[in-house]
């Protein structure tokens, strides 16, 4: 008789268009409700958004925007204090650690797009870029315009590595699964170019041993609106993370993180341009 009600039951979810599966998910929040944790995928070698220093600690302005924005914001939802635990997210991995529920939110440098949009949901924009290259000094690279037959180094999944195809069809492109491995390639004379963010780029140049040995070369060949990625469909999760963030916009707290990371005397001195500064306040829903 069991079996028999199961069934049935089974066969009425599937009449209404509802899998017993489907039914039986919990949405995000309901997870890191019980858990008490939020699980955020990351990077650990793309400063200053997402890397482990030389402490062993795992910091950066992604990551600062998670603990001091949309923490604060999950825990007034699920009405409880939370925790934020990290796992490296690479370009390749993180749709799938996101698609498996091994992690929660994508918190690094994932650039917005409509191919991606298909897959998964997006915040609103927390940082804008455009992609540029990395080079020796005196290299004769100047931007997209003179890199065929040059070997230029990118990270695997990236929407660098999509466009150079695109653009640059006679360049030799050669992907790596990290920003360090790739850099390693253009310090060791394997490719003759590393392109990514122009941000991502100026952190790296910046960290490097030598940084007088690095020019950042060529106008910016695309456009990268950074934005955080969670399951796709979950509304409830996606409206939480977003009043986080644009709260830290409307009450000045994203700025001071900036500043913190991008000021004069951050991590990585990248002054905020007015444009940007409005077309962030312009994301601010109203209440």
């Amino acid at each position: 008789m069991q079996r028999l009600m199961a069934l049935v039951m089974a066969l009425a979810l599937l009449a209404a268009g509802t899998t017993p599966v489907l039914a039986q998910q919990k949405s995000t929040l309901d997870k890191i409700g019980e858990t008490g944790t939020l699980t955020i995928g990351t990077r650990t070698g793309s400063p200053p958004f997402a890397y482990v220093n030389s402490k062993n600690e795992w910091v950066g302005f992604s990551i600062d925007l998670v603990e001091e924005l949309i923490k604060p914001a999950v825990e007034k939802k699920v009405g409880k204090p939370i925790k934020v635990e990290k796992k490296e997210a690479t370009p390749p991995t993180r749709i799938p650690l996101l698609s498996s529920n091994a992690v929660d939110l994508i918190a690094g440098t994932m650039t917005d797009t409509r191919a991606r949009r298909e897959s998964v949901d997006f915040s609103i924009t927390f940082f804008v870029t455009g992609a540029q290259f990395l080079v020796k000094k005196g290299s004769p690279i100047k931007g997209i315009k003179n890199i065929d037959g040059k070997r230029i180094a990118s990270q695997q999944g990236s929407t660098n590595a999509r466009i150079i195809r695109e653009k640059a069809p006679k360049a030799i492109l050669r992907e790596f699964p990290d920003q360090p491995s790739a850099f390693q390639a253009l310090v060791q004379g394997q490719v003759d170019a590393y392109t990514n963010d122009g941000i991502q780029l100026a952190g790296l140049k910046a960290k490097s041993p030598n940084p007088g040995q690095w020019d950042i070369v060529g106008d910016f060949y695309s456009y990268e609106p950074y934005g955080m990625a969670m399951r796709k469909g979950d509304a409830d999760f996606h409206n939480v993370v977003n009043t986080g963030l644009m709260e830290g916009i409307e009450s000045g707290k994203f700025f001071e993180i900036y500043e913190k990371w991008f000021g004069a005397n951050g991590e990585l001195p990248y002054p905020m341009s007015p444009q940007v500064r409005s077309f962030m306040l312009l994301q601010v829903v109203p209440k």
